[in-house]
């Protein structure tokens, strides 16, 4: 079903709505007390050449909870998808929103789309989506990789990443809501693609639970309301 991104505490951000693709699962960046709560009974319960490890992990997703609801992180999904090989793949698409400051949203994603039609060869191209304008940015990315150092040498593993960003915006909104896919499964970065593509245009800025104005119960066809309500239910 559509999903409406969370609302941060304390913040007024504009209302939007998307589709989760499938094969992927919600992070919950806002647990409640009571869960959080439970969680750290059970650790605690746990024996105790279980409970370090268990402690660890959960210490590793407090912080990245506290990490993305500081950048605006409206939502985080994670991607498990089954390779040629057989071999699960992994993928972390975020939800985010950045506000324009003093500037129209609308005017600085389209110049920015502007300029990444002067610049596909370095991954960037404008698009048209239903909510309006907006762009793709991509690249292939360095970065370091879990596991230990190689034998007689301290310096960490390095890896490849696909990263994969689009920017855009709608009417009304002050703030630019911001997609981004990563995964290191590379040699997918068109499949990757397509999913992020696929978000972004069911991106809407109208509740799509509403029926469209002159249409009755149920939304118009040919609507992103409609297209959203026969894939998701």
């Amino acid at each position: 079903m559509p999903e409406r991104r969370t609302e941060a505490a304390g913040q007024q951000e504009p209302a939007f709505w998307y589709a989760i693709p499938h094969g992927y699962l919600q992070m919950d960046l806002n647990p409640p007390v009571e869960r959080v709560t439970g969680l750290v009974r059970q650790m605690l319960g746990l024996p105790d050449e279980m409970r370090d490890r268990a402690e660890e992990v959960l210490r590793f997703y407090a912080g990245v909870v506290t990490s993305l609801n500081a950048h605006r992180v409206q939502a985080c999904l994670l991607g498990f998808h089954p390779d040629d090989a057989g071999s699960i793949v992994f993928s972390v698409l975020t939800i985010s929103t950045v506000p324009a400051s003093e500037s129209n949203a609308e005017l600085v994603v389209a110049s920015l789309a502007g300029t990444a039609a002067d610049r596909p060869d370095e991954g960037m191209r404008p698009l048209v989506l239903p909510s309006g304008t907006g762009f793709l940015a991509e690249r292939k990315r360095n970065v370091t990789a879990p596991g230990r150092p190689s034998e007689g040498s301290d310096a960490p593993p390095q890896g490849q990443v696909w990263q994969g960003t689009v920017a855009l915006t709608g009417t009304g909104t002050s703030d630019i809501i911001m997609l981004q896919m990563v995964t290191s499964s590379v040699e997918s970065a068109d499949d990757y693609r397509n999913i992020l593509l696929g978000v972004a245009h069911t991106v809407t800025f109208t509740d799509p639970s509403l029926p469209e104005a002159g249409s009755g119960d149920e939304p118009e066809l040919g609507t992103a309301a409609a297209s959203m309500r026969a894939d998701f239910g």
